[in-house]
């Protein structure tokens, strides 16, 4: 199924018009449920034929429409109620209900107008097998939905598109109407829950909402901050939804104005109860900073080790024990380095680029006397999870450490390379050079020397990988060293 963007360009749709239409589709679940109606979104072909680009049920009555619409085209007598919805601009209800499908429903069809141009139309479709006796609530619901369908036939709805559209309080959640003076007129009885919880003892109704809620907030600039904005929704603006919080409870609040042309000018403020969401992402947000301040501490001890160990090596006169000691000095810095990462991240995941764009330039101090080699990197590792990042740059390092050290004789200048290639979650490291290559018998299987052994220890138990060594696929001397690792970037429980 194509995009919303591009079944719209489908139908000529201006990159404005384009924006205007997502950002609807983005916030009609709000038209759908006050209305308690199937929505659709029509958008007019060079054919004649009107398109359905978008489609919503609301959670507030069955639905009327079962089928999916999106991608179906209305033609012939069909077509007439959107064209005189476009024509006119302005909200179609003439005609009888339908009768031919499984419930009875009847449509309303609402121009959608951007720049005093209308772009579609919007189905209105309600099943009129699930009617009865309206409450107050259903009396509200539905007059608030005549004024926001008037508000998309001239063009005021919807407003910018939400930071965090799934965050923001639904209609059962809480709704308060307030009219033009910013008085509450009608609460939802989950919307005098909220508030009950927050504190307030008194009617919510026929008192200033922006009043009662600055009174409920422990924080008075957070008071005064979400007052305002339920004082800018009476006046005509989209503020952004706001928390208000005191010690019992916190409350998401959303104010959207109410101005239909020539209508009761006024405003509708979503209200919802998000103690627990609040109170979960201070604990994830802790959580996180002491992971993160433990990265911190445990790079920092790495390195003390390190420093140790090369004071260490400083003071030996054996050179195998000397050379045993600075290849420890170098895996506990790549560790380090993997951790530092970390410590900077707010994910459990590692950019593995960055972390080998510090270790090669230690490599080369490593190596810098004696084994003259160039170290270059093609290709992309991305971003891998931090269980699979530290064994992999441990693993990476061995191999570079192993051909600087192995494949140029005698102080011979060289050249190595890293080459990554990254498939979804699988990942394929090459580490190739043009040196001396393998010994004829040469089986890396059988190796004794500690760099392969703790190369194929990591890529098999760690990684769940396979190595391969041998010549340069491609032909020409030195070595090549295969690491394939399927699943490398799957996330690790």
């Amino acid at each position: 199924m194509s995009s919303l963007s591009e079944r719209l360009t489908r139908g000529s749709a201006s990159p404005s018009q384009v924006d205007h239409a997502r950002r609807l589709v983005a916030d009609w679940q709000l038209l759908a449920d006050l209305s308690f109606a199937d929505l659709t979104l029509w958008v007019p072909l060079r054919s004649g034929a009107w398109w359905c680009v978008a489609q919503v049920r609301p959670l507030t009555a069955p639905t009327s429409q079962p089928d999916d619409l999106i991608g179906s085209e209305v033609t012939g007598a069909g077509v007439e109620p959107f064209l005189l919805a476009q024509r006119e601009g302005r909200p179609i209800t003439e005609g009888d209900p339908d009768w031919s499908g499984a419930a009875p429903l009847r449509r309303e069809v609402i121009p959608v107008r951007h720049d005093g141009v209308v772009v579609a139309v919007l189905a209105k479709d309600t099943n009129l097998a699930a009617t009865r006796s309206p409450s107050t609530l259903e009396l509200t619901y539905l007059d608030i939905a005549a004024d926001l369908s008037l508000m998309v036939a001239s063009g005021t709805f919807p407003p910018r598109m939400l930071d965090d559209a799934e965050m923001s309080p639904r209609v059962g959640d809480g709704l308060v109407r307030l009219d033009s003076s910013g008085r509450a007129v009608y609460a939802s009885p989950n919307a005098l829950s909220a508030y009950r919880r927050m504190g307030v003892t008194g009617d919510v109704v026929g008192s200033p909402l922006a009043e009662v809620t600055r009174g409920v907030s422990a924080d008075r600039v957070a008071g005064e901050a979400v007052a305002a904005s339920i004082d800018a929704a009476v006046a005509g603006r989209f503020p952004e939804p706001m928390d208000v919080e005191n010690d019992a409870a916190t409350m998401l609040v959303r104010a959207l104005p109410l101005q239909t042309p020539g209508g009761e000018e006024g405003a509708l403020v979503l209200v919802r109860d998000v103690t627990d969401v609040r109170r979960r992402d201070r604990a994830l947000m802790t959580k996180d900073a002491t992971i993160r301040e433990i990265h911190h501490r445990v790079k920092n001890n790495l390195q003390t080790v390190a420093a140790l160990l090369r004071l260490q090596a400083r003071r030996m006169t054996e050179p195998a024990a000397r050379a045993a000691l600075e290849e420890s000095v170098r895996r506990v810095a790549s560790i380090a380095v993997v951790h530092e990462t970390l410590a900077g991240s707010r994910e459990d995941v590692v950019e593995v680029d960055d972390v080998l764009d510090q270790v090669l330039p230690m490599l080369g101090d490593v190596t810098a006397v004696g084994r003259p080699a160039r170290f270059t990197r093609e290709g992309a590792f991305g971003e891998l999870p931090a269980a699979a990042a530290t064994p992999l740059v441990m693993a990476v390092t061995e191999l570079l450490h192993n051909a600087a050290e192995h494949a140029f004789p005698d102080g011979e200048p060289g050249t190595i390379v890293l080459h990554a290639v990254r498939d979804g979650d699988d990942l394929v490291v090459r580490v190739r050079d043009d040196g001396r290559g393998l010994p004829a018998d040469f089986d890396p299987a059988a190796s004794t020397g500690l760099g392969l052994q703790i190369v194929r220890t990591l890529v098999t138990s760690e990684l769940h990988g396979t190595l391969e060594m041998g010549p340069p696929a491609g032909g020409g001397p030195g070595t090549e060293a295969v690491l394939s690792l399927p699943g490398a970037a799957r996330p690790r429980r």
